[in-house]
């Protein structure tokens, strides 16, 4: 036996785990916690191992495979060669363009493409010539409202405060559960043992959530909410610490304008108001508060159950100005912003909104794509500007966008569709041609994304773990590929191209911490990473915006608190709500086609209170329906005391039993997908963003 000893970080959640592989020639032999990585300290979770089966998966496309329909309507794949299948995608392509203009052609990019460099830093190879209005990603079903609120508040998309867990005394934490997640909008490895140091040295930990989560059963105190009322919270918790003269931005104060405005607009937002709609008692809305401004270091926390649902834009907001008004923000123990050692915040332009907006709907842009909710009726709609010809990359839209049902029934209308993937998935059968990238373990790695949102500052790159087997592109190459032949179908002139490794080693040596003598060479010399320090106060320097002034009072949001009383003055009874919920061995349908982290118990269950159970005539373990607007689906009830009475929780990214798909082990255990209940007329009014949680809900037993 040969053994080999590999250094990588884990890319399958926003944690970027260090790791160490062992290998013995294309035999992957162990995959362990590198505890020399700063910032993961050995810890990893049982996604890191699933790396093996990924990389030795025989569903994964190896070569790229085209569509053919035999004579009596069928459909099977051929495999072609990469000319071939290269040369066909950009004839699609400038066909479309030239014959119907350049926005029939819409672009899908889903999570995973965050998760590897190649495809952030060369897509523009491509997509510079395909300047449509018809893109979408999966960022308009997660974090867009993040990214609004930090062009608002800080100048740029990408300025977004991390929770100095380390140094915290408080912790406000509303619908997150980073026990599942490894962080979200925070790369925070090892959190179980971050948040248990934080209660051994006496701070305290306040979870918010629909459902006593796994991190909300290891908090101090757990406050049940109704979902879609968290703005009612959050604005009484700012308007508490107006109106009792707790607010106090301190070394904020000198470049923070616009609160005593935002206190006058929240003045009817009291805790007695939000109470009923919440389920939150005044009492501990105020208690709430007041701890965190008497806290010494504190924070206020929201993710993907706040940013998710009909008030997103405004729920996020309201967290900044409370971390503002208490004087937590910039500061250790409180939120700080990074200093990556590829800064992309420098490297990208601050991003925008509304410039232009939807063909049917009229739904705003944010940074050049819009909300992916719009996908489907772009495609189905006939007009000019009507989607003909569709690129996917990465993503699977058909399951984890709202009414995936209603983009199932749309694809098929499309007059040509590419996919960049390496599977057959519920949305890639649909393509004519597909084209799967090398195993993620076959090319080298940096993290562009989550260092700008780790608790600390670190940077590490490490090289492939196995060679770029004969007759395969990287995804960067298959990019590059397109865009010549693009330029050469359309007669545009040729740009130079630098491989992504290249563009890596330029941004270190001109990064912040260019004066270390960064380079792509230092990081190889340092396979586990290197420690550049705990998070720093950097304001009013690091502020993007042209004044260098925080403006507290954006027009937008201050407008939304009038859509918020406006809703919830006339607010009658209330129904079922759907919520949905993470599992640390999975993240999003990419994650369900390996043994190692589907086996066990069936994790696609309606988490119901056993309350509602016993009044809708519910057994535990019994088939029920669950209905919307948009859909339904048949799923087995389970019954939790941890879910709040009222509100029911489905997994996403299930829904494997769609015909044509090669996905044999997620076949076995299909689930049902909660996108084919979520509704894709249900918004967040003010950014766009899908509202996935707070859906209206019936559930009927079955016979």
């Amino acid at each position: 036996m040969s053994t080999t000893t590999h250094y990588r970080a884990c890319h399958l959640c926003e944690a970027i785990c260090g790791l160490v592989i062992e290998t013995d020639g294309e035999e992957i032999l162990s995959i362990k916690g590198d505890k020399n990585d700063p910032l993961s300290r050995g810890h990893i979770c049982p996604k890191a191992v699933a790396l093996r089966d990924i990389h030795q998966d025989p569903d994964r496309l190896r070569k790229p495979v085209r569509k053919v329909t035999g004579a009596d309507g069928s459909a099977r794949w051929q495999e072609i060669s990469w000319d071939e299948a290269l040369d066909a995608t950009a004839e699609a392509l400038a066909r479309s363009i030239t014959a119907h203009g350049v926005h029939s052609v819409g672009v899908y990019l889903g999570n995973p493409s965050v998760h590897n460099y190649g495809m952030m830093t060369h897509q523009g190879n491509l997509f510079r010539h395909i300047r449509t209005n018809n893109r979408f990603s999966a960022t308009s079903v997660d974090q867009l409202p993040h990214h609004l609120v930090g062009l608002w508040l800080y100048g740029h998309k990408l300025l977004l405060p991390i929770p100095d867990v380390d140094n915290t005394d408080y912790f406000l934490m509303l619908g997150a559960n980073p026990l599942a997640s490894n962080g979200s909008i925070w790369t925070v490895p090892d959190v179980r043992k971050r948040l248990q140091a934080l209660q051994a040295r006496g701070g305290k930990l306040v979870v918010v959530d629909p459902r006593r989560s796994e991190t909300a059963q290891l908090a101090d105190e757990h406050h049940f909410i109704r979902p879609g009322t968290d703005a009612l919270f959050l604005a009484a918790i700012l308007n508490t610490l107006f109106s009792e003269n707790l607010a106090n931005p301190g070394h904020l104060a000198p470049f923070t304008r616009g609160l005593d405005e935002v206190a006058s607009s929240l003045a009817g937002f009291t805790p007695e108001y939000a109470e009923p709609h919440t389920g939150i008692s005044a009492d501990s809305i105020r208690g709430i508060a007041r701890e965190l401004a008497a806290a010494e270091r504190a924070i206020c926390y929201g993710r993907m159950g706040i940013s998710t649902q009909a008030y997103g834009a405004l729920c996020q907001w309201l967290s900044q100005l409370i971390n503002i008004a208490t004087g937590n923000l910039d500061k250790p123990g409180g939120s700080l912003f990074t200093t990556p050692a590829i800064d992309t915040v420098a490297s990208n332009g601050p991003g925008g909104f509304g410039r232009h907006r939807s063909r049917v709907r009229s739904l705003p842009e944010f940074d050049r794509e819009l909300p992916a909710s719009a996908l489907a009726e772009e495609i189905a709609t006939p007009g000019e500007g009507q989607i003909r010809t569709l690129f996917t990359g990465a993503g699977n839209p058909v399951l984890s966008t709202p009414n995936g049902k209603q983009l199932d029934e749309a694809l098929p209308s499309l007059d040509f569709m590419v996919s960049l993937d390496p599977y057959i998935n519920e949305t890639t059968r649909h393509a004519d041609i597909i084209l799967p990238p090398t195993s993620p373990l076959e090319h080298d790695h940096y993290d562009l994304t989550f260092h700008v949102l780790a608790m600390r500052n670190t940077t590490r790159y490490n090289p492939p773990v196995f060679d770029k087997p004969d007759g395969s592109l990287h995804d960067w190459e298959i990019f590059t590929a397109l865009g010549r032949r693009l330029e050469q179908l359309l007669d545009l002139p040729q740009q130079p191209s630098a491989s992504p490794a290249e563009i890596v080693d330029m941004g270190l040596r001109h990064g912040p911490w260019a004066e270390r003598g960064l380079s792509l060479a230092k990081l190889r010399q340092h396979p586990s990473g290197l420690d550049l320090g705990p998070l720093q106060s950097q304001l009013p320097k690091r502020l993007a915006s042209a004044d260098k002034i925080i403006h507290c009072n954006t027009p937008e949001p201050m407008a939304d608190l009038q859509r918020l009383r406006r809703e919830f003055d006339q607010q009658g009874e209330y129904s079922l709500r759907l919520i949905g919920r993470r599992h640390v061995r999975s993240n999003n349908s990419w994650m369900h086609n390996y043994h190692r982290l589907v086996k066990g118990r069936d994790r696609c269950t309606l988490l119901m209170n056993p309350a509602d159970m016993a009044e809708l005539e519910i057994s535990e373990g019994a088939p029920v329906t669950l209905s919307s607007r948009a859909g339904s689906v048949q799923v087995m009830a389970e019954a939790s005391t941890d879910m709040m009475p009222g509100v029911v929780s489905l997994p996403h990214g299930y829904g494997h039993q769609r015909p044509g798909i090669r996905l044999t082990e997620a076949s076995r255990r299909p689930g049902v997908s909660c996108n084919d209940v979520t509704d894709e007329q249900y918004l967040d009014a003010l950014s766009g963003n899908a509202a996935v949680n707070g859906v209206a809900v019936t559930v009927t037993p079955l016979p």
